[in-house]
C-alpha cells in the first residue's frame, strides 16, 4: 500500500518550528528543501541570511509525495533546492525536470550507504542516512559548501553556524551512545514498521527488525511480513515494538498482541512536527526517539 501523499508546505507553521516561510524579499535568496528535517538543518546553517522553505509540510510521508502546480510555481522563485538522495524522494527527478533551471544539491553525497537486505528493495541504499548523527555532520558540511557557493558574502556566517551546529550534533551523538548502551544485552533490538533505523542501529549496536523496508513499498504490512516479525520478536523475547509517526500502527499493534510484546510507542523519522509538537527540530527528534526506545525496551533515561 502506497501511503497517500501530503499537500504543499509553504505555511506559517514552519516559521514557528525554526524553518523560514517563503517571504517576499529582494535581499534574501530562497532555498527549498524536499522535507522538514533538511529544512531545519539548513536553517541552522543559514541563520538570517537565507529564506529556507520545506516543500512538504510537518507530518508528511515524503517518499511518494505528489507535488502540485503550486509547488512548481513557488519553486521557480528559489535559488537552490536541497534534496536527500539515495532514492528517498521518488518524485524529485520529475519535479526538477518540470521545474527547469533551479540548481539542486544532494546532501548525502560523501556518505557510504547501508544497503537494504530484504524484499523489493534488496541491495538498494537505505535512504534514511540522517538517522545517524555522524552522517548528519556530512549533511551539514554539504549545506555549508552549497551556501558559501550560493552567497559568498555570507561565508563567515555560514562557516560559524555550521561549526556551532555540528558541535550540537556531536553532543547529541555522545549522549545517545551513553544512553542506548544502558540497554540490557538481551533487549538491544529495535523493531519498527519501516526499516528506517539501519544507520541508528549500526551506530549504537542494536539489531534491527521491520515490517517493510521503505514506506513507498507495495504491500506494506502483508501477512508474510507481519508473521516474520512476530516470529523474530518471539524468538528474541523482544519486550517492545515501535512504529513511525507517518504510517498507521495497526500492523505493529498486531505484532505486539500476537508476540506478547508491548507497543512501545511512536518514533519520528521522515518528518518534524510543528512548533507545538514533540519534535520541532532534528536534534529533538533524535533525543525523543532515544527516550522512547529506552522507555520501551526497559532502559533508563
Amino acid at each position: 500500500m502506497i501511503r497517500k501523499p501530503q499537500t504543499l508546505l509553504l505555511c506559517a507553521a514552519m516559521a514557528a518550528s525554526g524553518v523560514a516561510q517563503a517571504a517576499p524579499s529582494s535581499e534574501k535568496k530562497t532555498v527549498l528543501t524536499t522535507f522538514t528535517i533538511l529544512a531545519d538543518m539548513a536553517q541552522n546553517v543559514a541563520g538570517d541570511r537565507l529564506n529556507v522553505v520545506s516543500i512538504t509540510k510537518p507530518g508528511a510521508e515524503i517518499h511518494g509525495y505528489q507535488f502540485t502546480p503550486s509547488d512548481l510555481v513557488n519553486a521557480r522563485g528559489a535559488s537552490l533546492i536541497l534534496n536527500n538522495g539515495l532514492g528517498l524522494e521518488l518524485w524529485f527527478e520529475k519535479f526538477t525536470r518540470q521545474l527547469g533551471q533551479v540548481p539542486s544539491v544532494t546532501l548525502t553525497d560523501g556518505i557510504k550507504p547501508v544497503n537494504i537486505s530484504a524484499d523489493a528493495y534488496k541491495g538498494k541504499p537505505n535512504p534514511h542516512a540522517w538517522m545517524s548523527p555522524k552522517n548528519a555532520l556530512v549533511y551539514v558540511e554539504n549545506i555549508r559548501k552549497a551556501f558559501v557557493k550560493l552567497d559568498p558574502a555570507g561565508a563567515k556566517t555560514f562557516n560559524a553556524n555550521a561549526k556551532a551546529y555540528s558541535a550540537k550534533i556531536r553532543a547529541v551523538d555522545a549522549r545517545l551512545k551513553t544512553q542506548l548502551a544502558s540497554l540490557p544485552k538481551n533487549q538491544r533490538a529495535l523493531v519498527t514498521c519501516e526499516g528506517a533505523f539501519s544507520y541508528l542501529t549500526r551506530d549504537y549496536g542494536l539489531s534491527e527488525h521491520y515490517l517493510w523496508p521503505v514506506n513507498a513499498e507495495e504491500g506494506q504490512g502483508t501477512p508474510r511480513q507481519i508473521k516474520g516479525v512476530i516470529d523474530a520478536v518471539r524468538a528474541g523475547k523482544i519486550p517492545a515494538v515501535f512504529c513511525e509517526s507517518t504510517v498507521p500502527t495497526r500492523g505493529m499493534q498486531q505484532v505486539a498482541r500476537e508476540a506478547g510484546a508491548r507497543f512501545g510507542g511512536v518514533l519520528y523519522v521522515d518528518s518534524l512536527t510543528d512548533a507545538g509538537g514533540p519534535v520541532p527540530t532534528y536534534l529533538t527528534l533524535l533525543q525523543k526517539d532515544a527516550d522512547t526506545i529506552l522507555r520501551g525496551l526497559g532502559g533508563q533515561k
